[in-house]
């Protein structure tokens, strides 16, 4: 075989799966990308792309060893168990990591919380009230405005204790008018105290004092980053959590009416003996600011109509007719002119256009564009009535986050202006980074100069080991290839288990409005490409005897089928016909001709829920007409999914690198949930998969795959699914597993607990009640996989970095910026092919195995090497990894629901419409989630159940 190059995230049976989430970048989950390019170094020798070279280990961690020695005297409890150890195996390196020293004030922290009368929760009016706030010349409280941070929203600390009671009279005005009217509504803010903050309790726990092991940190954190962060806030734009975006900062065009902006992420972290601010370069998409009747014509111009409503979707503008500046989401673009729009006005007694209304109440308006652009319907999103305003009167507002989805275009275009070498990331962190946050001695100012707190600029330097690889074995007879920078070759090279192929059928789709690649059943490069691709399979193990049966589908023009149903309803008719004529094939080798958002993932769902036949993905492109060595290389991605779905096992692990699994009978499970995103139906369910091994070579993993409420993280089903997966492993095994570890992805911080709250029971549960003839209770370990992290390290020596001056696999982190209590390491087990590389945070959070550090460590480093669909090591342990890709291909049923955006026309969508109230929304939601539900069925055909349908 060649080498297949993909890593974490080749393309999915050639095409990629939905967004996870919204248009915001820091880095994706692997290097830049999902298992990398193929990329070379950027050029210079190493030397050159080492930040700021040798350094020596921080002082503050030379006491380590005696805290872990410390917690021999804690009572061990497997919630949150506290670190066993920290790790030795390995060559010790040394790293800086973009960390930074917070020192912090003596004396307390003053907590409080806002209530305003009368209440409003509109954030805009919020956010408004707060700036005034802080303007206010009211005697008592002007004089500890230099002392105070905030939210906007709720929270307030205070270096100084303020007087209480304390209510501040803050009269409203819009930003842009003069100053309070007549008109002006009086609020009342009362500012409450809550908490005195100890920062003396912070130190302890910091130091390891066993007594402070349950201190709960948080609420003190929470306060240092709303100090740290608030020079931000004023300066800059945030988006999401604790990521900031400023005008000044690097940009290029992305699409139409769009930007990709650098920004900054920051926030406060504990570490022994130290609290730190992690600050770390993200990127994101924004509005380009600008008249609204200037973009609506440029998108008129490029010929793009769906793509404006795209870009309108969640897009504020400013208006100023009414004499001050207002901001509104726009509604909707209607299809109507100023001149063509008509409403019902009580003022002008009964119908009117939209041009009359405004030359008569604003006669010192002249609308140039009155009957060449459309209005726009700015009404709230409850409103029964609509508010229609000239695009030429509204502005984009410079400053607002994107919140649509990206095509894969732009998506690609953001990866690659987000992927820079690791040195250039440290230089913007230094240079640009701490001074625009206001972490600089030039640049501190208020409040943190009023808390007392500053920021050490030199980024933290800690100790770290490189972990051997293990070593792989594949079929009989094979030497074991050579592992060189995570990767290897597997010329001539038979899989160590091939499939068997009992009879296999080829599906040529054929697109009416574009030009066919094959004249027909017998074109000899068609003959060729099925030859070719059946000699890979026999020549790399799986067991083929039979030539393929040819099928071809023509579909009817997309501009007649939008949604592609007619398409999908006439391949779907082929394949069933076929079926009872012929019975199910092994698998069906499905050519498509073009990337579609409907034909692929249509495809699988009718193959994977309706009739339970594999299917493999090729696009003709990447195999016609492409070089012997390329096509090859292409069919041996592709057979490395065919072995793994037909059951076969591309590649093992030698017996030492398994002991830690196999010296008791082991049940590895993966879990993760995918969340609909930007341009989806609201009320879409999220989907949730749980895979697990049922092999004692670890290769094997099929899943569980379940739709659950929206948006919620915590898996519904789990206790079904998980009986699900103990019973398969029975089966196969004749008996249960003696031990069961989790690897759980998709969970942030702040859920770990949630999880042992809601998941854990649902596991212990599962294992009452799965069929047994006694009682069985396997011993559980529960680790949480993050990559949603922004930890980023450089190594401080070239012989410890790639040519792109990354770290280098098996890089493990442990010590330093670490949990002080908690068992949690950073594991970067594969290259950092282009961009800077990034770990993966692995924290257990439940363990009855009481697993050790080397052994966790290097069991997992080691286990990252066995993901079936590539020769490389890849960042995310590929239990975790095989869970997110059964997520990705749960919504391929949905798909209707999760692209909704795309869509020309659906029935899915029609109950979008005008002047919904909050009930009529709840219940569309209700309404939209019972037919997402319906359409998901039974979900996976049992069939295939037992397989790794999904790969």
């Amino acid at each position: 075989m060649s080498n297949p190059s993909r890593g974490r995230g080749g393309a999915r049976d050639g095409y990629p799966g939905g967004p996870r989430g919204g248009a915001g970048f820091s880095g994706g989950r692997g290097s830049g990308t999902r298992g990398g390019y193929g990329g070379g170094s950027r050029g210079g020798v190493p030397g050159d792309l080492i930040f700021r070279g040798p350094a020596s280990v921080d002082q503050r961690l030379a006491t380590l060893d005696q805290l872990v020695s410390s917690f021999n005297k804690l009572t061990f409890n497997p919630e949150r168990p506290h670190r066993p150890g920290f790790g030795t195996l390995g060559g010790q390196i040394t790293l800086r990591a973009n960390f930074f020293p917070v020192k912090l004030p003596k004396g307390p922290i003053y907590d409080y919380h806002l209530e305003i009368t009368p209440s409003t929760d509109i954030k805009r009016i919020r956010a408004r009230l707060f700036e005034l706030l802080e303007q206010s010349d009211q005697e008592g409280w002007k004089e500890f405005v230099p002392f105070i941070s905030h939210d906007s929203s709720q929270k307030l600390v205070s270096k100084k204790r303020l007087p209480q009671p304390l209510d501040v009279q803050v009269q409203y005005y819009e930003d842009g008018e003069d100053g309070p009217n007549t008109r002006s509504k009086t609020y009342t803010v009362a500012i409450i105290h809550t908490a005195d903050l100890d920062i003396t309790q912070l130190t302890k726990y910091l130091s390891g004092n066993i007594e402070s092991r349950d201190y709960d940190v948080q609420p003190l954190v929470a306060a240092v980053n709303l100090v740290l962060q608030t020079h931000a806030a004023r300066t800059g734009v945030r988006v999401g959590k604790n990521r900031y975006f400023f005008p000044s900062q690097e940009r290029f065009d992305l699409a139409l009416g769009i930007v990709g902006v650098k920004g900054f992420f920051t926030s406060a972290r504990p570490a022994y003996n130290e609290l730190m601010v992690n600050v770390g370069v993200c990127m994101t998409a924004f509005y380009k600011p600008g008249n609204l009747a200037d973009a609506i014509m440029a998108f008129q111009q490029s010929s793009d109509g769906a793509m404006l409503q795209r870009f309108t979707q969640k897009l504020k503008v400013t208006t100023g007719h009414l004499g001050y500046k207002q901001k509104k989401p726009i509604k909707k673009i209607m299809s109507t002119s100023a001149r063509r729009t008509f409403f019902h006005c009580e003022e002008y007694h009964g119908k009117i256009s939209v041009e009359e209304y405004f030359k008569k109440k604003y006669p010192q308006i002249m609308l140039r564009h009155a009957d060449d652009l459309p209005v726009v319907d700015i009404s709230g999103p409850n409103s029964k009535f609509s508010i229609y305003v000239p695009a030429e009167l509204c502005e984009i507002e410079p400053g607002q986050p994107f919140r649509g989805r990206l095509n894969e275009k732009e998506t690609s275009n953001m990866i690659r202006f987000a992927c820079n070498p690791p040195k250039v990331n440290a230089d913007a962190i230094i240079e640009r980074g701490l001074p625009t946050l206001g972490f600089t001695p030039e640049t501190i100012g208020s409040p943190l100069s009023g808390f007392g707190i500053t920021v050490d600029n030199n980024m933290a330097v800690i100790p770290a080991r490189e972990l051997p690889p293990p070593r792989l074995s594949y079929g009989a007879g094979g030497r074991p290839p050579n592992i060189n920078n995570g990767s290897w070759n597997i010329v001539d090279v038979k899989f160590h288990h091939g499939g068997a192929i009992k009879s296999w059928w080829m599906l040529v789709v054929r697109e009416k409005d574009g030009r066919s690649v094959f004249s027909g059943a017998d074109d000899p490069i068609l003959t060729n490409l099925w030859r070719g691709f059946g000699e890979k399979c026999r020549n790399s193990g799986i067991s083929l005897g039979s030539q393929p049966v040819k099928l071809a589908q023509s579909l009817i023009p997309r501009a007649d089928d939008p949604g592609r149903q007619q398409a999908l309803d006439s391949i779907r008719q082929k394949i069933k016909e076929n079926i009872s004529e012929r019975g199910k094939p092994s698998f069906i080798l499905v050519l498509l001709s073009r990337r579609d958002n409907y034909i692929y993932p249509g495809i699988k769902r009718i193959c994977d829920v309706e009739l339970g036949v594999h299917t493999i993905h090729m696009l003709t492109d990447k195999v016609v007409g492409k070089d012997a060595n390329k096509q090859d290389q292409y069919f041996s991605n592709v057979a490395l999914k065919l072995n793994m779905k037909l059951g076969g096992t591309n590649h093992v692990l030698d017996s030492d690198s398994l002991k830690w699994l196999t010296k008791a009978k082991t049940m590895i499970v993966g879990m993760d949930v995918t969340h609909p995103g930007p341009g989806s139906v609201e009320g879409t369910p999220s989907i949730a998969a749980v895979v697990a091994s049922v092999d004692s070579s670890f290769v094997q993993f099929p899943a569980s795959l379940r739709c659950q409420e929206t948006k919620k993280e915590m898996i519904t089903d789990l206790t079904s699914m998980m009986i699900d997966r103990l019973r398969f492993y029975a089966e196969k095994n004749q008996t249960l597993p003696d031990r069961v570890f989790v690897y759980r992805d998709g969970v942030s911080e702040g859920q770990f607990n949630t999880v042992l709250e809601e998941e854990l029971p649902k596991m212990l549960e599962a294992f009452k009640r799965v069929p047994q003839k006694k009682p069985y209770r396997p011993l559980l370990t529960i680790i949480i996989c993050g990559k949603r992290h922004h930890a980023k390290f450089w190594p401080t020596d070239s012989r410890f970095a790639d040519r792109n001056g990354n770290t280098r696999p098996g890089t493990v982190v442990d010590r330093g910026i670490t949990a002080v209590f908690d068992f949690d390491f950073y594991l970067q087990a594969h290259a950092g092919l282009q961009g800077h590389v990034k770990a993966t945070h692995y924290t257990v959070v439940y363990d009855e195995n009481r697993l050790g550090a080397d052994e966790l460590q290097q069991g997992t480093h080691t286990a990252s090497y066995l993901y079936a669909r590539a020769t490389k090591a890849v960042s995310l342990v590929p239990a975790a990894y095989y869970a997110d890709l059964a997520c990705e291909r749960g919504r391929c049923y949905l798909n209707d629901f999760l692209s909704a955006d795309d869509k020309v026309s659906s029935s899915v969508v029609s109950g979008k419409g005008r002047g919904k109230g909050k009930a009529d929304k709840e219940e569309e939601k209700l309404r939209v989630f019972a037919e997402a539900k319906k359409a998901w069925g039974e979900g996976v055909h049992p069939d295939l159940r037992a397989s790794m349908f999904y790969i």
